[in-house]
């Protein structure tokens, strides 16, 4: 009888797993603490308006499946928060559910409350060692499937 009725209270409000909670830098950051000794993390700042963002997205996600036993990825939407929606809408035609946010802070004190050398362009993407939970490897802009793997598995035995 509970399921039934979170379930019907989860249909009225509206949310489901495709919801993107909005977030700052500091409570990004905690999640990514939080994995340390667990799992590395891949976190991935986008946005639907970006194309080499939208252009790797699926791979992240495909390479995220396959370390999904040793890394824990985190997507960050930088879509503005008016367009929460066609960020939502994206997500959702992505094979995942894994924890995605919508940055909901001013750019600059966003951009360095995640990492001081970044400029702010997208996509960027910061990988944190297992057992270190340190950075491990960062970079702006599109890469190609090899940098990722090859940061993944240092930050899986970092």
């Amino acid at each position: 009888m509970k399921k039934i009725t979170l379930y019907i209270l989860i249909i009225l409000c509206g949310c489901t797993k495709f919801d993107i909670p909005l977030s700052t830098a500091q409570s990004i950051l905690e999640n990514v603490r939080s994995n340390k000794n667990q799992k590395a993390v891949l976190l991935n700042f986008w946005a639907t308006t970006c194309a080499p963002c939208v252009e790797e997205f699926p791979m992240v996600v495909e390479l995220g499946k396959k370390y999904e036993d040793d890394l824990a990825v985190i997507f960050v939407s930088m879509d503005w928060l008016e367009d929460k929606e066609k960020a939502r809408s994206f997500i959702r035609k992505q094979d995942m559910s894994w924890t995605t946010y919508i940055k909901n802070e001013k750019d600059n004190p966003f951009i360095n409350g995640i990492h001081p050398d970044w400029s702010g362009a997208i996509p960027f993407t910061i990988l944190y060692g297992k057992t270190s939970g340190e950075v491990v490897d960062f970079w702006e802009g599109e890469q190609p499937r090899e940098r990722f793997i090859k940061a993944a598995n240092t930050a899986i035995n970092f």
